[in-house]
């Protein structure tokens, strides 16, 4: 065997990684794309696209089908025909998949299907990464193996394709949604060599020669009777009997050939432990770092990570777990309501009862199954230090939870947040973000120049907000000598980046500084002011830390340079002249490299721009001086009103301020029904430059409030009486409607909501006689009028809605005195799709079932923290619910149907009570 290449060494997310061998060892990829595995598809179609070919010389055809049941039935036939065939999926898509997963096992078909685990929507709809999807699949008959890394996930993406290959069972490659798919690490990837190295002619041939051909016909996929179907389902164990084996040779062949070893089921820890968790997936990566942070205390612990989990490889596990092992907790990444246990607790159970009952093993240590990580929640050292700790006692709880405080069952455990194992020499930096600005961008960049130019390993994770751009994003970067193997977030930074000014008003942006750590923050103020617009408590961090503190306006410098809110390129590089990861000369010369290969497409000026903002980038960037004490009276913002619901204050205020985490299970709807008209308490001020009206100049044709994507423009009209006592900073205007003489009309902004689109620039007709670039409504700077908004906007919304049956709605003028149902979404600015809900909602809202397609519009319209939808002044609104993206219209026709039934049964009993009535 060939001693191990150099290999390339990279940086790239396990969907790019795992895309990558996927795309050269098959000739189809029938796809459907899905939150977190559409970026597979997408890099297999962009492939395919720029010509590239696949190990034989042939460019792979990548098909996007009408749906992932389509998909996974265009693939049964491409397999069926002899081709080399994958998908990407998960979650609901692997579960429309299943039909055809059965006949593909059922008929000894080699394939990987590629699923980037994710939880399966019950109560809620989550994009976030568990196994539940996985595990739903697990009685088709494929084989399934577990990646724990982005390294992991690329190798195994291999080693899947050439054991299915080999024994015809086809495979599930799964690694966990976002925790690993997203997650940028540094790899070393595998060469078109080697990969080919691992897959043999022989059996890529005994494939093709079992394919449907009319020269040699055959029938497959017949109809069975009762006298045959159960032998015929028993034939196969033999290949399922021989699948570990052929995936432990694979697993040695590849260590041969990359130095990289694998086994089916790995242990780490002491030889000797008392005390072992059992696990899959990224887990099995933090559980090991604890492992040797315990060990290294003297206690006797250890981890097993299971990879091949179908079929369940029982006497490599059992051989696996040390014989002096007295207590063992078994993590499941997902929920299994009613069971006496999880899928992989069940396993293990079996597997130890059975050796045991054979006398292999003496006695059974105790054993206990916990649930950990539903939806992506957050499963670090501390959490993986308590199940350790749990376990030495003589009763240890099962069927616990850990990372969530179940306050209604009783079952999760308690922990100690202080932990942490992070080693020194590692550089941790968190950003904090606005989703569009560029942030992420720039931060995955920063990890390739990192890993490629540094010569250092790194990882990039992000953390997105529920909303669509203009959300909040929270990049973690952690970079060092030493390969890093850390699946959770930062804890302690030893550099934070504010991106958005605002942030530091309503979310703890410095509770992971570090002691000395460097503060960048982005900030409208000069270096001389910055300080007393701080508030009071960020003050007291960064003296009690002893933070250095940079400020940038970033925004201004990006205006400048004709970017618009792009401050990307701006801060990138004030993050290395700080960091100091790469000479200052250096960084800058990759970064315009960078921008160079980005943009080149996109013409000189767009190139010319973004090398401005670098240049300009460190003469604008300054240190503050840092008080002595505090000088500030500016308090966080209260996130809602104390005149909100209770719900509001008490759930939906801590979603917003980033602690849902802390939200115990009492405090959760059981059945996922929440309020309508949350949206309107959130107030997100994404934007700097705002609309503002001017009524000298207004025509009141409506246009502006009929595009605005956010209901942020609102219009009445009124007797002119009922402003006073409004704010001094009230505007109006005289009804230009005949016959109303003493009727007044009003636009009122809510600037904390406005996105700064500029449709409603864009649309407005009316110009004005003296400056023509100035029109009725334009856009202007936010901070100087932000607190008279405020009170303008209150005022206008406490005037009485005009009453729709004088208002004609039959054209735009009309319709903009109707009261929205929907308002403040967190659709990306400049939405094209929300502007005609917002016209539905005033003209059908309070009679509006809505039956939703998930997408874009379930995602801005009820995804929490806050819904859009929200009741008229009557408390009549819309209904709104969801149920997949491929049943929207029979989920609609439901709705139909209940109706038509409720009204068939009212005009029965109207004619049954007409003579009492």
């Amino acid at each position: 065997m060939a001693s191990p290449a150099s290999p390339r060494i990279v940086a790239l997310d396990a969907n790019e990684a795992v895309a990558y061998v996927a795309y050269r060892t098959n000739e189809v990829c029938a796809i459907y794309p899905i939150t977190p595995a559409s970026p597979m598809a997408e890099h297999a179609d962009a492939w395919s696209a720029a010509g590239i070919s696949n190990l034989w010389g042939t460019v792979p055809t990548v098909v996007q089908m009408q749906s992932e049941g389509g998909a996974a039935g265009a693939l049964h036939g491409a397999l069926q025909s002899g081709a080399l065939a994958t998908t990407f999926t998960a979650s609901q898509g692997l579960l429309l998949m299943l039909p055809n997963m059965f006949k593909i096992a059922g008929e000894l078909t080699p394939a990987v299907f590629h699923v980037a685990a994710r939880s399966v929507a019950t109560h809620a709809l989550s994009i976030f990464g568990d196994h539940s999807d996985v595990m739903a699949a697990r009685a088709t008959g494929f084989a399934i193996l577990g990646s724990a890394s982005v390294q992991e996930a690329h190798d195994c993406a291999l080693i899947a394709q050439a054991a299915t290959l080999q024994g015809r069972v086809p495979f599930l490659h799964f690694f966990d949604g976002f925790r690993t798919s997203h997650e940028i690490n540094t790899i070393a990837l595998l060469s078109d060599d080697l990969i080919r190295a691992m897959i043999s002619d022989e059996w890529v041939w005994a494939h093709r020669r079992r394919a449907l051909d009319p020269e040699h016909p055959f029938i497959r996929g017949t109809a069975h009777n009762p006298d045959t179907f159960f032998q015929a389902s028993e034939a196969a164990n033999p290949f399922y009997e021989r699948i570990p084996k052929i995936v432990e040779a694979t697993m040695d062949r590849f260590g041969a050939l990359t130095g990289r070893r694998y086994s089916l089921v790995e242990y780490a820890g002491d030889p000797d432990a008392e005390r072992v968790v059992v696990v899959m997936g990224s887990a099995s990566e933090t559980l090991r770092e604890t492992v040797a942070c315990l060990r290294a205390r003297g206690e006797r612990v250890g981890v097993i990570q299971v990879r091949l989990y179908r079929p369940f490889p029982k006497d490599a596990f059992c051989k696996a777990l040390p014989q002096s092992c007295t207590a063992t907790a078994v993590l499941d990444r997902t929920k299994e309501p009613g069971a006496c246990g999880e899928p992989l607790y069940l396993d293990v159970v079996t597997a130890l009862t059975e050796e045991l009952t054979h006398g292999e093993r003496s006695a059974l240590p105790r054993l206990v199954g916990g649930r950990y990580g539903l939806s992506s929640k957050e499963f670090d050292p501390a959490m993986a230090c308590a199940v350790f700790k749990e376990l030495e006692r003589d009763r240890p709880l099962t069927h616990f939870t850990i990372g969530i405080e179940d306050d209604v069952s009783h079952t999760s455990l308690e922990y100690d947040r202080s932990f942490d194992l992070e080693s020194r020499g590692v550089m941790r930096a968190i950003f904090y973000g606005l989703g569009s600005d560029g942030t992420v961008g720039a931060n995955k960049e920063s990890v390739k120049i990192i890993a490629e130019d540094a010569g250092l390993f790194a990882q990039a994770y992000f953390v997105y907000d529920a909303h669509k751009s203009g959300a909040r994003t929270v990049s973690y970067l952690r970079f060092g000598e030493e390969p890093v193997r850390a699946p959770y977030l930062i804890k302690s930074a030893s550099f934070i980046a504010c991106h958005k000014f605002d942030f530091l008003a309503r979310l703890d942006v410095l509770e992971a500084a570090a002691p000395s750590a460097t503060l960048l923050l982005n900030t409208p103020y000069a270096p001389h002011d910055v300080w007393r617009h701080l508030p009071q408590n960020v003050q007291e961090q960064i003296i009690a830390k002893r933070l250095r503190v940079y400020t940038i306006d970033a925004s201004r410098v990006a205006r400048d340079a004709g970017l618009g809110q792009k401050t990307n390129t701006i801060l990138q590089t004030c993050f290395f002249a700080l960091s100091g990861v790469l000479p200052r000369e250096a960084a800058i010369a990759r970064i315009k490299a960078s921008i160079e290969r980005k943009y080149a497409k996109r013409g000189e000026a767009i190139l010319a721009a973004n090398r401005e903002a670098v240049d300009r980038a460190l003469s604008e960037l300054h240190e503050v001086a840092v008080s002595a004490s505090t000088t500030s009276f500016i308090d966080l913002t209260e996130l809602v009103p104390r005149t909100a619901p209770q719900f509001v204050r008490s759930v939906t205020a801590k979603m917003l301020a980033a602690r849902g985490d802390d939200i115990p299970v009492s405090a959760m709807p059981v059945d996922g029904t929440y309020p309508s008209g949350t949206a309107a308490y959130e107030k997100r001020n994404i934007s700097d430059l705002v609309a503002a009206w001017d009524p000298e100049i207004c025509i009141q044709c409506g246009l502006c409030s009929f595009v605005c994507p956010h209901s942020v423009i609102r219009a009445k009209y009124y007797d002119k009486d009922a402003i006073a006592g409004a704010p001094a900073s009230f505007q109006s205007a005289p009804a230009n409607v005949r016959g109303f003489p003493d009727v007044a009309f009003s636009l009122a902004f809510s600037v904390e909501d406005c996105t700064g689109c500029a449709w409603c620039v864009e649309v407005c007709p009316a110009h004005s006689p003296v400056v023509h670039a100035k029109k009725a409504v334009n856009l202007v700077e936010k901070s100087p009028l932000l607190e008279a908004s405020r009170e303008r906007f209150a005022f206008f919304d406490r005037l009485p809605v005009n009453d729709r049956a004088m208002v004609d709605f039959g054209n735009v003028r009309g319709v903009q005195f109707l009261e929205p149902t929907f308002e403040f979404s967190g659709a990306c600015a400049g939405c094209g799709e929300t502007p005609y809900l917002k016209v539905l909602s005033q003209l059908f809202g309070d009679r509006l079932q809505i039956a939703n397609a998930t997408g874009c519009s379930s995602i801005y319209g009820g995804n929490l923290p806050v819904t859009p939808w929200t009741t008229n002044a009557e408390g009549r609104g819309p209904a709104w619910s969801n149920s997949l993206f491929e049943d929207n219209a029979e989920f609609g026709l439901g709705f139909r149907l209940a109706a038509d039934a409720h009204r068939a049964l009212a005009e029965m009993l109207l004619g049954e009570l007409g003579p009492a009535i």
